[in-house]
């Protein structure tokens, strides 16, 4: 892109861009991959503009990475209804000053990009944009096509949903260090009785194998019953690790068969209690897990 003189100023702003981007269309699509394929599109549009009608150069750029984020949003949903078992968002090995931003690691978090899913299309890129970015709703109005007045009532009842679904309160790094150490030490023991004092009562455990590799197909409620299918991994321990990682903007387990990556086990913890885990096994969702993912806004 670099050799074509004329497109010097455009690459420019893109890479100064790009982070911002790749957040913007991961929170719209919770796949990284996808995230990459409308960077590319975007790109492609950026190319191709005349920069000197572009009065602002991030708020075009993110009005076309919205717009292709729709496309794509459209396209896999169908995709996904087709899916074996539960879909889950890909998981992102995430640089510390993600987890410094609250505001920013809610909103990548596993828990929130699955509330996301249950929005429409364009209520998803709403609140994203409004919530997450803080665009203003005229801005936000030409990026999804929409009058002003109908992107903030699209605003309220995504955020009135979102409420209702979203985690249940701010928990302390302290707090989410302590419930994720006794949930390890009792997954590597096989011991059933410590991992039914660090669920909540209604734990849920999502697995995502894609169709690829083992995993549950629905997801398993209660705390027994998830105790009892975490327990079993013990058996084989003496090949397994089961290590602390930063995912998502929040502390995750990734598990390590022969030091292999094979599954990432995100958790949401409310009250000091895991109250739900997302087990991502799907190998093509695992290779943003190898470096870590630099995510802005």
């Amino acid at each position: 892109m670099s050799e074509d003189g004329r497109a010097g100023p455009a690459v420019d702003a893109f890479v100064a861009h790009r982070n911002l981007l790749f957040t913007v269309a991961y929170e719209m699509l919770g796949s990284a991959a996808d995230a990459e394929d409308v960077l590319q599109e975007t790109w492609l549009r950026w190319a191709d503009a005349d920069l000197a009608a572009v009065r602002d150069q991030r708020a075009y750029l993110v009005r076309i990475t919205t717009r292709q984020s729709l496309n794509r949003l459209r396209t896999v949903g169908r995709r996904r209804e087709s899916y074996v078992g539960s879909w889950l968002p890909e998981p992102l090995l995430t640089a510390p000053d993600v987890a410094d931003d609250v505001e920013l690691a809610e909103s990548v978090s596993m828990a929130m990009l699955l509330v996301l899913e249950t929005l429409a299309p364009t209520e998803r890129a709403v609140f994203v944009l409004r919530e997450v970015f803080d665009l203003g709703y005229d801005e936000i109005a030409e990026a999804v096509d929409k009058s002003a007045a109908a992107v903030r009532q699209i605003a309220h009842r995504a955020r009135t949903h979102v409420a209702a679904r979203r985690p249940r309160g701010t928990v302390s790094a302290a707090e989410t260090r302590r419930a994720l150490d006794a949930f390890r030490r009792a997954v590597e023991t096989g011991d059933v009785q410590g991992l039914l004092d660090v669920l909540a009562p209604d734990a849920v455990f999502l697995g995502d194998g894609g169709g690829i590799k083992q995993a549950v197909l629905r997801p398993v409620v209660g705390a027994d019953k998830v105790a009892r299918l975490l327990a079993g991994t013990e058996a084989r321990a003496a090949a397994m690790s089961l290590r602390p990682a930063q995912v998502n903007g929040y502390p995750a387990l990734v598990l390590r068969f022969d030091g292999e990556i094979d599954t990432v086990v995100a958790l949401r913890i409310d009250d000091g209690l895991v109250s739900a885990l997302y087990a991502v096994r799907n190998p093509e969702k695992l290779s943003h897990m190898r470096r870590e993912t630099t995510l802005s806004r």
